[in-house]
């Protein structure tokens, strides 16, 4: 159970956005990130997270996919949505 409540308050945290929402810029100190393997959904969160190890693995395997060229217009993580939500979970 309290597994299922911490992935809950990570995609809140997350900020998982609505396609309303997916076209407007980032608030300041968060960034918008695109991630899953083949439909991808847009996530904003705190820039503080690049400076983690475990999100810099993340980062790493973008590059290796895309290198710098995102065709969603951000940046992009080719990884399943439930590993972005479990690694971003526990830079809380």
């Amino acid at each position: 159970m309290a597994f299922v409540r911490s992935l809950l308050g990570a995609k809140k945290i997350l900020g998982a956005a609505t396609s309303k929402r997916a076209t407007t810029a980032a608030p300041k100190g968060f960034l918008a990130v695109y991630v899953g393997e083949s439909q991808k959904k847009r996530y904003v969160v705190p820039v503080s997270y690049l400076s983690q190890p475990s999100f810099q693995a993340l980062l790493i395997k973008s590059e290796e996919e895309f290198g710098f060229d995102h065709p969603m217009g951000g940046l992009t993580i080719p990884c399943p949505e439930d590993t972005f939500i479990n690694v971003t979970s526990q830079l809380q």
